[in-house]
């Protein structure tokens, strides 16, 4: 393979790549209607409504009927701003929305409203922490957040297809990051410290299977050192962050090997398969002026008071970042169990309701930080579609630190509890999970044990003390792992040196 010209720098197999990325994040407003119209935007209990009986949350203005008005929702207004606020944007208080014509065949007027020229939130930056334990920080530009609708959804079928419409017209917001990031890594941190702060201001459910938060990648890749971009694709519409970054890292790759190979990138959106690993055309990317946007006639300008943008900066609640550094002086907690735990609102409103008492924070997060997120991983659920209730954790951490259950027992009871739900002394009881401090019981099955395995026994005596977790062990065993660890490794030191 030869050495070649790529925007005015000599590339070959040895070439360093850089990677630069820009997203785009649709964040769905959980505001009760629609942005347009009166019709529901999300179930009373919370959640989307896109999957109930299709074309049910419809009116017709939805539907696109000839005649209708659209009438601005003003609690979407409000969350856009709170948005704006938090990612430090500056908030215009002139806005326009704008027609963004293109063949939708999930939206029947034939256009989406959205704002190109004059948007809600402009010149705003997220704080982002990468490499080992967070060591790095990158301050990462947003270009603007605007407010929009979103489109229906199509029901293919063998030979015609069908069209859901209680999904169009509910409010998002489009978050527009800079081309700043520069690995998947920072992409993830980027969408997790994002979706942190949706969840925690209440402006998003965050339910990613329901698309209540997904993201448009755009992916291009130059010779490290270069100052000019190259050719970027868009991976539309991923909805997780893992996803995300794998998406983001096969493309870069694909790109690379079609650049040595001779090849040429075209501008062009792209779908990640999850289970190819692998990117693959969609169609022709558009540019702007094709859309042909121009302003709605339907909707003025809008215009704020700057008393009521202040009133909503009043208002904001802790974010990520300042409930992350109170966790720590307040808990005691290491950076990574807060981090996590402030990482979205559900999680933090449900560890703050668990750990009712300073003595409780540590073993609640202990089991938060690792076994329900194993198991919402494994699972692919989210907290809220679990059995789980902040009142468990609290009874757990309590019988943890009275060392009536061992931690292990602990995380059992978990599993039980994030599948069937229940009373948490009453399981405890009935798995037969209390834990034994008083020894007295059980000396005469560790004399046995001794007594059985003198090899290990002179080991010991000799100086080799690892010797001591093959006992500790067989007793855990032969018990069901109901003995404290502590108590039970004093009396075995103490059976060994007689």
């Amino acid at each position: 393979m030869n050495a070649f010209q790529l925007y005015g720098m000599n590339v070959g197999p040895d070439t360093e790549w850089e990677t630069v990325i820009g997203l785009e994040v649709h964040v769905q407003l959980a505001t009760e209607s629609k942005i347009f119209s009166q019709a529901r935007a999300r179930l009373s209990a919370g959640g989307s409504v896109a999957d109930e009986m299709p074309n049910a949350n419809t009116t017709p203005v939805c539907a696109g009927h000839p005649g209708t008005l659209p009438s601005l929702n003003q609690k979407a207004v409000e969350y856009a701003v709170r948005t704006g606020l938090a990612t430090q944007c500056r908030i215009n208080l002139k806005s326009q929305f704008a027609r963004k014509h293109y063949f939708y065949p999930d939206l029947p007027k034939g256009y989406q409203i959205s704002q190109l020229e004059l948007p809600l939130c402009e010149a705003g930056h997220l704080n982002i922490e990468v490499g080992a334990e967070g060591s790095v920080m990158r301050r990462i530009g947003i270009t603007r957040i605007h407010m929009e609708e979103d489109a229906g959804k199509n029901l293919h079928r063998d030979g015609f297809s069908l069209v859901n419409l209680n999904r169009a017209g509910v409010p998002l917001v489009e978050v527009v990051s800079e081309p700043d990031l520069r690995t998947a890594e920072e992409a993830g941190a980027y969408l997790r410290k994002l979706y942190g702060i949706v969840t925690c201001i209440g402006v998003c459910d965050g339910n990613l299977q329901e698309g209540n938060f997904r993201c448009d990648a755009n992916v291009s890749v130059r010779p490290k050192g270069c100052t000019r971009f190259g050719t970027r694709t868009e991976i539309k519409n991923v909805n997780s962050f893992r996803f995300v970054e794998k998406a983001i890292e096969v493309e870069a790759e694909r790109q690379k090997q079609v650049i040595l190979m001779g090849g040429e990138i075209h501008q062009e959106t792209r779908l990640y398969d999850a289970q190819k690993n692998q990117t693959f055309s969609m169609r022709s990317k558009e540019e702007a002026q094709d859309y042909r946007y121009f302003p709605d006639p339907d909707l003025p300008p809008l215009l704020l008071g700057q008393d009521w943008v202040d009133g909503i900066r009043r208002s904001l609640p802790e974010l990520p970042d300042q409930k992350r550094d109170r966790y720590r002086a307040e808990f005691g907690l290491s950076k990574y169990d807060s981090s996590l735990l402030s990482s979205s609102g559900e999680l933090a409103r449900f560890f703050e309701a668990a750990a009712i008492k300073v003595d409780y924070a540590k073993p609640v997060s202990n089991l938060l930080v690792g076994e329900v997120t194993r198991l919402l991983n494994d699972s692919g659920l989210e907290l809220a579609q679990t059995k789980l209730v902040p009142k468990q954790f609290s009874d757990l951490a309590a019988l943890i630190l009275e060392q009536a259950v061992s931690v292990t027992a602990a995380k059992q009871v978990v599993g039980v509890l994030f599948k069937d739900g229940g009373d948490v002394p009453t399981l405890v009881e009935r798995l037969g999970l209390k834990q034994l401090n008083d020894l007295r019981s059980i000396e005469p099955l560790i004399e046995q044990l001794i007594a059985a395995n003198p090899k290990q026994v002179a080991e010991y005596r000799s100086g080799k003390e690892k010797v001591l977790g093959f006992f500790v062990g067989q007793v855990m065993k032969a018990t069901g792992g109901k003995v404290n660890p502590g108590s039970l490794q004093e009396l075995m030191i103490k059976k060994l040196k007689e």
